[in-house]
C-alpha cells in the first residue's frame, strides 16, 4: 500500500457516502480519498480536511456510491435499438436480430456501437459492464480507449458467426485474446456459449476444459424462457442447468444469464455450486420470457446480480433503471413488500455484480484499498425531496439523469454530466447514419 501521509490526488465531500459493504451502511458528512486510483481514506469529514489532497471536491447534496455494474448485455446493439420491437424471444431472433446480425455486423459495427454503449453506461453510473458480442477483440479495443471498466465474453455458437467460421475458431481466437490481456487493470476475457440451445456437449466440454485450464469464467444465458427448458427435456430428457451441471460448467466463475424457470431441483444445483444467476428484468418483461424469482434466490444463498441485456430488447442501457424494476418485480413475485429492500438491490447492482463477474476484491464497494470506481448522484433535485432515506430515494425516485460524476480507476470519465474522453454529438451522428444505411433511407 502507498504511504497513507502521502499528499491525496483527489478528496471527494458528499453529503452522503454508502459503501455498500458494510451493508446497510450510510455515512453522512464523511469524505473519501483516492490515492493512485485507489481509495486511500474514508472517515468523518472533520478529519477528511486535515490531509493533504491535489484537488478537493465539495458534492453537497449527492450521494456518492460504487458504481454500477451491468452484469449483462450486448454492446453493439445499441445500433439495433428499436429495430424489432414487441416480438417473442425465438421470433424475435430468428426472424429479425440475426438476419440483421448477418448483414450488417463487421468490425465498424461494433466499434460503433460498442463506443454509444460505452457512452450510454458512463451517462447513466455504470463503472462496469459485461459484454457478449461479435468481434470481441474489437470490443476490447474500445473500452481500453475510453477508460471503463468491462468483461468481455467470447461469444460460441455451433454455426458460423460474424467473425468467427466455427465454434473452435471462436475458442481459439479466445484464448488468444485471453492471453493478450491477462494482465490488463480494467478488462477481463470469458467465455460465452450462447445458450444450451446454440451449444452442443462437445464444444461445452472443450469450453469447460479450456476455462478451468485458464481459471476464466463462463457466461451463458440459461433457462431464458419456459420454451428453451421444455424443449430440453422433449429433447435430451433433462433441462439445460441439470445438463450444465452434469458436463461439470457450474460452478462460483459460471454466470447464469436470465433464469426465468427454477424448479426446486435447479435451486439445489445453483446452491451447491455457488453459481451466480445475472437477472435482466426488463428484457425479460419485454419478451413476456418470465419472471427470475430474486427473493427466493437470494434468502438460498445464490449471488444474484443484474444486467440490462442488449438494447435490441430492452431499449436501454439503463441499470439504475433496471435495479428499481428488480426491486418492484421482486415484490411482486415473492408476494411480499419487503422482498429486495433498497439497501439489497443497490448491492445487487454493485458488489453482487463484481462478484458475479469476479472482480469483488477489486470494485463493488467503497473500501480502503478498492480500485476508485464511484459514481456521485445529486439528490438535490425537486423529484428527490424531502431525502428520509437516501438509497430508497436513489432506488424508488431517482433516474440516470441524476447521475454528475463517475470515476473509473480514479480517472474522472463524466464530469458535472459530461463525458470526458468521448464525444457526444460526434456518438450520436455516427448512429444516426447507421440507422439511415439499416432501415434503407441513406442517401
Amino acid at each position: 500500500m502507498p504511504n497513507p501521509a502521502a499528499a491525496l490526488d483527489l478528496l471527494l465531500l458528499p453529503t452522503w457516502l454508502v459503501p455498500v459493504e458494510p451493508a446497510g451502511v450510510v455515512l453522512k458528512e464523511h469524505g473519501l480519498g483516492i490515492r493512485d486510483g485507489r481509495i486511500a481514506f474514508i472517515g468523518p469529514r472533520s478529519e477528511a480536511l486535515k490531509l493533504k489532497a491535489s484537488e478537493v471536491r465539495e458534492l453537497p447534496g449527492m450521494l456518492l456510491s460504487p458504481g454500477l455494474i451491468n452484469a449483462h448485455g450486448h454492446a453493439a446493439m445499441t445500433l439495433f435499438r428499436g429495430l424489432a420491437d414487441d416480438l417473442p424471444l425465438m421470433t424475435w431472433l430468428e426472424q429479425h436480430i440475426w438476419p440483421a446480425e448477418t448483414k450488417w455486423v463487421d468490425e465498424a459495427f461494433v466499434r460503433d456501437g460498442t463506443d454509444l454503449a460505452i457512452a450510454e453506461q458512463i451517462k447513466g453510473g455504470i463503472t462496469c459492464f459485461s459484454d457478449m458480442y461479435f468481434f470481441p477483440k474489437v470490443a476490447s479495443e474500445r473500452v481500453h480507449n475510453s477508460g471503463i471498466r468491462a468483461q468481455i465474453a467470447i461469444p460460441i455458437l455451433d454455426f458460423p458467426i460474424p467473425g468467427a467460421c466455427d465454434a473452435d475458431e471462436a475458442i481459439r481466437q479466445g484464448v488468444e485474446l485471453f492471453g493478450d490481456l491477462k494482465h490488463h487493470p480494467r478488462i477481463k476475457i470469458t467465455f460465452g456459449p450462447h445458450a444450451p440451445y446454440t451449444v452442443g456437449d462437445e464444444n461445452l466440454e472443450k469450453i469447460r476444459v479450456i476455462a478451468e485450464e485458464l481459471d476464466a469464467a463462463i457466461h451463458m444465458h440459461v433457462h431464458e424462457t419456459a420454451f428453451e427448458v421444455q424443449q430440453s427435456v422433449e429433447q435430451r430428457g433433462e433441462r439445460p442447468l441439470a445438463r450444465l451441471g452434469r458436463l461439470g460448467l457450474l460452478g462460483p466463475r459460471f454466470q447464469a444469464v436470465h433464469m426465468t424457470q427454477i424448479s426446486e431441483e435447479d435451486l439445489t444445483l445453483l446452491v451447491e455450486s455457488n453459481t451466480s444467476v445475472i437477472h435482466c428484468p426488463e428484457s425479460n418483461l419485454k419478451l413476456a420470457s418470465g419472471f427470475c424469482p430474486v427473493e427466493r434466490l437470494w434468502q438460498a444463498g445464490v449471488n444474484v446480480a443484474v444486467g440490462t441485456d442488449g438494447a435490441a430488447s430492452n431499449n436501454d442501457l439503463d441499470l439504475l433503471g433496471e435495479t428499481r424494476t428488480a426491486a418492484l418485480l421482486a415484490k411482486a413475485v415473492a408476494g411480499s413488500a419487503s422482498a429486495l429492500d433498497a439497501h439489497r438491490a443497490l448491492r445487487m447492482a454493485t458488489l453482487n455484480g463484481a462478484r458475479a463477474l469476479g472482480l469483488e476484491a477489486e470494485v463493488g464497494s467503497l473500501e480502503v484499498g478498492k480500485a476508485a470506481d464511484m459514481v456521485a448522484f445529486d439528490l438535490s433535485g425537486l423529484a428527490q425531496q424531502p431525502v428520509y432515506e437516501p438509497v430508497s430515494q436513489l432506488i424508488y425516485a431517482t433516474g440516470r439523469d441524476c447521475v454528475k460524476h463517475l470515476w473509473v480507476a480514479g480517472k474522472q470519465l463524466l464530469d458535472d454530466r459530461r463525458l470526458t474522453r468521448l464525444d457526444e454529438q460526434q456518438l450520436c451522428a455516427t448512429a444516426t447514419a447507421w440507422g439511415l444505411r439499416i432501415s434503407g433511407h441513406a442517401e
